[in-house]
């Protein structure tokens, strides 16, 4: 897991090691920050000229970091920051399981940190160049899709008696305004979310309840979770792509309703309302949904 570190411009972070300025891994050149590689489904048509267009899928996006450890007269020390580079990249809780990615942080002048999820599938290190301390080395970053995403969760508690907030108060004062804008008053279920794309919330339902359906209202989405949660007990399902995952608190997995697509779960940039209802006698269930706002540019 990566411990955040408040980056300057000009810094980035892999893993937990600190590349860039005021580090001594100098970068030269980043690649790959433009648009992804991209999957057409283009025909040539027999026949005729031209070419059919077809459908066309964002692969996940490449970086590519050519960078250098300078330590000056300290080739043992250059050859320890190597190693920390090589050693964030050998993460057993990243690579041994399918799906699971570590953070590639960013910081560039005049842009807040961003993260890109994916693995380092290349970090050569050439120490035959190793002359005073200045050891070349190369940096492949695969991230699991083309998006970088907020470095800090937008996160929200959503009650299962949301309905039971908010109306009328009296005696009511006139001249009285009823605000047009839900999002302006806080009324719950309602997610406001930045970015400039949409993005793959996390949602965590808190028993006790049974059977829980989520749906997002614009959409018309829904995840029905078979299962049936005692006091203190949770499911989580995690809807980004590469996890998708649907698991109770003691990491047992629970299976959805065939007609939830966890795929297709996505909260619009903008304005988004939640529903959710559950058998719950109690009324004291919630649902916490944590989400990071997605940009398609730095």
């Amino acid at each position: 897991m990566t411990t955040p570190i408040d980056l300057v411009d000009g810094q980035h972070q892999l893993g937990d090691v600190l590349i860039g300025k005021g580090t001594p891994v100098t970068i030269r050149t980043i690649e790959g920050l433009g648009l992804p590689g991209m999957r057409t489904a283009d025909v040539e048509p027999p026949g005729e000229d031209g070419l059919w267009l077809g459908r066309d899928y964002y692969s996940g996006r490449t970086i590519r970091i050519d960078a250098a450890v300078k330590l000056a007269g300290d080739q043992a020390g250059a050859l320890n920051v190597a190693a920390a580079i090589q050693e964030a990249a050998d993460n057993a809780a990243v690579r041994g399981y399918g799906g699971t990615t570590m953070d590639l942080r960013l910081k560039f002048p005049g842009r807040p940190t961003r993260v890109v999820r994916g693995r380092v599938r290349k970090a050569d290190v050439d120490p035959e160049k190793a002359i005073h301390g200045l050891i070349p080395v190369d940096i492949e970053f695969q991230a699991a899709d083309y998006l970088y995403y907020d470095d800090d969760p937008g996160s929200t508690g959503i009650p299962l008696a949301m309905l039971s907030t908010g109306g009328l108060t009296f005696p009511l004062m006139f001249p009285f305004v009823i605000e047009g804008d839900p999002a302006a008053v806080g009324r719950p279920g309602y997610i406001d979310v930045a970015g400039t794309a949409p993005t793959w919330p996390v949602l965590r339902v808190n028993g006790p309840c049974a059977n829980p359906v989520i749906t997002h209202v614009t959409t018309g989405r829904a995840l029905a979770v078979q299962v049936t949660l005692e006091a203190g007990q949770w499911v989580e399902i995690d809807t980004r792509p590469g996890w998708r995952t649907v698991l109770r608190n003691n990491g047992g997995g629970v299976p959805l309703t065939p007609q939830s697509r966890i795929d297709l779960f996505r909260l619009s940039k903008g304005l988004n309302e939640i529903r959710w209802t559950a058998t719950d006698p109690t009324l004291t269930s919630t649902l916490a949904v944590t989400w990071w706002p997605a940009y398609k540019a730095l």
